[in-house]
């Protein structure tokens, strides 16, 4: 057992070389050198000075090698932590000695080396309290080693400290930095006391700091620019459609007159009576007269705003711009989620929206009111982790938009069933074939991948709203169509309206390119405003290269070609073989196929369809754009291949200009402001009729005036009855309706019955005759 003694005569210390090791300390026995196993020796000065580096674990310079060649007792007085650069200048009296030589090495252990600070036995306090004289400060007020506590077999310098006594050791201050008792010593300052903690947090961020971040990140995302892309791109090519939205109206003033009138309706009653919603003021006295068209219900909200004509003009030109941007928007998502680049979904939302042939249904804004359908498309596609050119990926399914394409999809058809009943059956045939592939793989392939509870769920409950939204909006349709069976259409109807093949290369005269030069092709059209179906020689270029150079793969191509091809068969009605094989059985067995009136509508799917095509081409050209710069020195592409990948979409929007009109519409009479219902306009008609329903959006009165799909049998009677009005026969058959007054607008009877009639004699009629403006009023 060994001591801590340091008298004369007591235990030899050993090397810290001897204990690592378990063999004897150089110099001498393994008796003469054995210490308490704390204790550590130094190497050599000379060793030091050879090796060219020092044994503490501080760093050494040529200065402190220098020192070290000098004797080790050259400098007595001096403390532990400087002493220590000098060749052998280290003593603690019982604990270390730095030496050069074995003579040094026994004088520091009998405490006789000069400068060496002595203590009683354990160099410990006296029982009288007194430190030992080599424990004060030297003349330059610093402490010599020797004079602190040796307890517990540690170094003067503390255990492990740096050869400059400057170091830290096991989180203690290296000798001479403080006083026994932790306090600074004189002239040095106070150390932070929460610098053990670890360093200063990161200032955290304001709240408005990180909205202002997530804000600049929503700013520049991807989707965030699509959509600003699409708004401006829907402003000029709709232009001047904004230019006097109180006004004019696009195309015509009929139909969108009708259309302005049913935004303003929906919006009107389901502020005041939600449960007279589809009992409208038009058509008085019929019931279930706003479903007598489609009726823009999924733009209700928008109707909330605002009241009368003026209100309603602005409105659906505002509406108008959105549904073209919408569009474009919704099929540059769809795109994109199936695995197309920028520029190539950027083709397929501009030629899904502004195809040449969709120009002639600008005065239909249910018919341009399309892009919830990509947009639907793309949601559920992303929900369930699914893309055209990646397959299916179960780590991306995402429930949250799973709902949100069934909600999408929902509020399409809400729109109307002419767009929304074909939408409604190809997302079910979707549903199916998912199912049946799904089902097979796991069958006969036994290939089972996941696909979730909540997911599930979410299509589950998803497809339940899309449904109920659909049998909502259906009832009253059906109830129409047991009311008034001329409502219902027939096979003959169909093919009135079904375009030849040659309408698939013929623009509508709206077209700025191909308007002129296709003039003589659209006279030999029974019905060119439905028949001319050219979706753009473009985008049939684009698609066709799709089929030999694309992203998608060769299966895939095949698939939207067969896609296209028919649609395109649906869209020529019964055309084609007569329809036997294509419009008719569905018109025969789908529920509600009946009521779409004009087939070639369905080149929407066929338009989409080839877009998809044009963007795995364009896609395919965008990537080996980018492996030709990759392969060039410098690696950036010069400004003709950049530009190159921009030249079909440009060729795209050049091909969707137009020369859409933009009639003003006739301004609301003064007595329609003031004169109570129920009301009849004369003269009355299709066209007449639309006006005045736009103009009844100021009070709502009960009109009998109405336009819409068809024409109610009633209706009809009072046309033809009041031809000779004012007469007592008419008189009689407006008040067993309930009518109680009758404008006449002499500025539209010009060549009618009424141009004379409307100043003859009324007595003995029971009737009143006023003149309000430019209007003959006659109160019944």
């Amino acid at each position: 057992m060994t001591t801590d003694q340091s008298a004369s005569g007591g235990p030899r210390p050993t090397s810290r070389d001897a204990r690592a090791t378990n063999g004897p300390a150089p110099g001498g026995t393994d008796r003469q050198y054995r210490r308490d196993p704390g204790d550590k020796v130094r190497a050599s000065a000379f060793d030091e000075t050879d090796q060219g580096r020092a044994t503490g674990s501080g760093p050494v310079d040529a200065d402190r090698t220098a020192r070290k060649r000098t004797s080790a007792d050259d400098a007595p007085g001096k403390r532990a932590g400087t002493s220590a650069d000098t060749a052998a200048g280290r003593t603690a009296a019982g604990k270390k000695a730095s030496t050069g030589n074995g003579t040094d090495r026994d004088k520091a252990a009998t405490g006789t080396a000069p400068g060496a600070g002595k203590k009683d036995e354990a160099g410990k306090k006296d029982e009288a309290g007194k430190k030992d004289e080599a424990g004060k400060k030297d003349e330059a007020g610093k402490k010599d080693e020797a004079g602190k506590k040796d307890e517990g077999g540690k170094t003067a310098g503390g255990d492990g400290a740096g050869a400059d006594g400057g170091g830290m050791s096991d989180g203690k201050p290296a000798e001479g930095g403080s006083k026994p008792d932790g306090t600074p010593a004189e002239g040095e300052s106070k150390p932070d006391p929460w610098a053990a903690f670890g360093p200063a947090p990161e200032p955290v961020p304001t709240w408005y700091g990180r909205l202002g971040r997530r804000v600049g990140r929503l700013l520049i995302h991807e989707w965030t620019l699509a959509a600003v892309a699409s708004l401006a791109l829907a402003v000029l090519m709709t232009w001047p459609t904004l230019r006097y939205p109180a006004h004019t109206l696009p195309q015509d003033y009929w139909d969108p007159s009708l259309q302005a009138w049913q935004m303003a309706w929906s919006g009107h009653i389901l502020l005041t009576e939600p449960a007279q919603l589809w009992h409208a003021n038009a058509f008085f006295p019929e019931r279930w007269s706003f479903a007598f068209s489609d009726t823009l219900l999924g733009y209700a909200p928008a109707g909330m705003i605002g009241s009368g004509p003026e209100a309603a003009l602005v409105r659906y030109n505002i509406m108008f711009v959105l549904a073209h941007a919408l569009a474009t928007f919704g099929a540059y998502v769809l795109a994109r989620q199936l695995g197309a680049s920028r520029t190539g979904a950027a083709v397929a939302g501009a030629a899904y929206t502004y195809a040449p042939w969709l120009l002639a249904q600008a005065g239909h804004l249910h018919v341009v009111s399309n892009g919830g359908i990509p947009l639907a498309l793309a949601m559920l596609a992303r929900g369930h982790g699914w893309s055209l050119r990646h397959g299916y990926r179960p780590e991306r399914r995402h429930e949250g938009w799973v709902y949100a394409g069934w909600l999408v999809a929902a509020w399409q058809l809400s729109l109307g069933f002419g767009i929304g009943l074909p939408f409604a059956y190809v997302l079910a045939g979707i549903v199916l074939v998912a199912a049946v592939v799904w089902y097979a793989k796991r069958i006969f392939w036994r290939l089972k991948r996941p696909f979730g509870q909540r997911l599930f769920v979410a299509d589950l409950i998803g497809g339940l709203i899309f449904a109920g939204v659909g049998v909502l909006m259906a009832i009253p349709y059906f109830t129409v169509t047991q009311l008034h069976p001329n409502a219902e259409r027939t096979i003959d109807d169909i093919a009135v309206f079904s375009p030849p093949a040659t309408g698939f290369v013929t623009a509508p005269a709206e077209s700025l390119l191909w308007g002129g030069l296709h003039e003589g092709a659209r006279s030999l059209l029974p019905w060119h405003p439905e028949m001319t179906l050219l979706p753009g020689f473009v985008l049939y270029a684009l698609a066709l290269g799709g089929l030999f150079f694309s992203v998608w793969k060769v299966r895939q191509r095949l698939l939207l070609l067969a896609g296209v091809l028919v649609a395109m068969a649906l869209s020529m009605g019964t055309e084609l073989f007569g329809g036997r094989f294509t419009y008719v059985p569905l018109f025969d067995h789908l529920p509600g196929w009946s009521g779409i009136r004009t087939p070639g509508r369905l080149m929407l799917w066929a338009t989409l369809l080839l877009g998809l095509l044009a963007a795995g081409a364009v896609s395919a050209f965008a990537v080996r754009v980018r492996e030709i710069y990759a392969e060039r020195i410098p690696s950036w592409p010069s400004p003709w291949l950049r530009l190159a990948t921009l030249v079909p979409l440009l060729l795209v929007i050049a091909e969707g200009t137009n020369t859409t009109p933009h009639p003003v519409v006739p301004a609301q009479p003064a007595a329609m402001r003031s004169v109570d219902g129920p009301l009849l306009v004369l003269p009355s008609g299709q066209n007449h009729d639309q006006p005045v329903m736009l103009w009844s959006t100021t009070r709502f009165q009960d009109i009998v005036n109405g336009g819409s799909g068809f024409t109610p049998r009633q209706l009809d009677d009072v046309r033809r009855v009041t031809m000779t009005f004012p007469d007592q026969t008419s008189v009689d058959y407006l008040r067993t309706l309930g009518v109680h007054n009758v404008l006449v607008l002499r500025d539209k009877i010009a060549g009618t019955p009424w141009e004379v009639s409307v100043d003859a004699p009324v007595d003995g009629l029971g009737i009143t005759r006023e003149e309000i403006g430019d209007v003959v009023v006659f109160r019944l």
